[in-house]
């Protein structure tokens, strides 16, 4: 049998894979989440032919010290096992910084990244769908984004992925053309959701109060990098690539995130365990049955039918403090 080191080396030479793909992974004071996702990537499909970079954000506060030594420890640990690169910072960036930057660097350097935070548990066929989205539509400059996340929401088996105008944060990839249309001034943003159209379409169809939540970035009243993606993405027209069942579980809402909370997003559905052969797309197109049935969701979730379910929705936003959602 030929070790997976050499076995790469062969198909590098060969031709057979495009270039490797460099994670990013993203962690700060919870090592056991860290950990965890660690775990879960080591099981994935196609990590030989990706690196992986752990970047490690420093301490906010003494009261950090100790839980981000010892994610760093596990960092170390995992980084080690799985041949990857440390990126441990001196001070502290924040998340929205620490992403933001990171992506930034890896898309300058390979073209391309799939990113992962700590508090995702990943499906073993991840990778793969990440891998083979990447590659498939490369060269469809209105794809901006693969997501690896989807809504507790009842697709149809076929097909197995479909484009839909919306951004996620909860595992996702992209390439740096994409990338490059981010930015963290949108002054453009204020005057546009001025019009009641824009806003009611950068909302879902009024399905998800995302023109406040940018509102709020704009003011300095939340740190969502996503929003601002989601912007970007939006004012161009582009589009992002969905899998019709999560590839990803999400875990960060026990109370230990920067955006903790028991909101309707921990209700995600568990990452698909086993192996998946992927039938993606050969149009480049809004399904627009798909993109229906998440809006149906969201609004539903957004806003209950019962009084008691609207309060209890706006106590659970309140938590979230900042509105920890896939687009931010």
């Amino acid at each position: 049998m030929v070790p997976p080191a050499e076995e790469l080396k062969i198909l590098m030479t060969s031709g057979q894979i495009h270039k490797q793909t460099p994670i990013a992974l993203f962690v700060y004071n919870r090592p056991a989440h860290a950990n965890a996702v660690l775990e879960s990537l080591a099981k994935c499909a196609r990590l030989q032919e990706c690196s992986l970079h752990i970047f490690c954000d420093g301490s906010r506060r003494p009261d950090d010290d100790a839980s981000v030594g010892e994610t760093r420890a596990v960092a170390r640990k995992w980084a080690d096992a799985l041949d990857g690169v440390l990126h441990e910072r001196d001070a502290n960036m924040g998340l929205s910084r620490s992403i933001v930057s990171g992506v930034s660097e890896l898309c300058a350097s390979h073209g391309r990244v799939i990113v992962i935070e700590d508090d995702l548990i990943l499906g073993v066929s991840f990778l793969d769908y990440m891998l083979q989205a990447l590659d498939r539509y490369e060269a469809a400059t209105n794809v901006y984004q693969i997501s690896g996340y989807m809504f507790p929401v009842t697709h149809p088996q076929k097909p197995d992925a479909f484009f839909a105008p919306l951004v996620t944060t909860w595992g996702w990839a992209t390439w740096a053309r994409g990338w490059e249309s981010f930015a963290w001034n949108a002054e453009d943003a204020a005057a546009a959701m001025k019009d009641a159209e824009t806003r009611r379409q950068f909302d879902l169809d009024g399905a998800y109060p995302y023109s406040e939540m940018l509102a709020q970035r704009l003011r300095n009243e939340n740190d969502s990098w996503g929003i601002l993606f989601w912007w970007a993405v939006f004012k161009r027209h582009g589009l992002v690539l969905h899998p019709r069942e999560s590839l990803v579980q999400v875990g960060g809402f026990d109370g230990t995130g920067t955006h903790a909370g028991n909101y309707l997003w921990s209700r995600t559905a568990p990452a698909r365990l086993q192996t998946w052969s992927f039938e993606l797309p050969d149009e480049v197109a809004i399904d627009d049955s798909a993109f229906a049935r998440i809006k149906t969701f969201l609004k539903k979730e957004q806003y209950p039918a019962s009084l008691a379910g609207r309060i209890w929705r706006r106590l659970e936003r309140y938590a979230a403090g900042s509105h920890r959602s896939p687009a931010g």
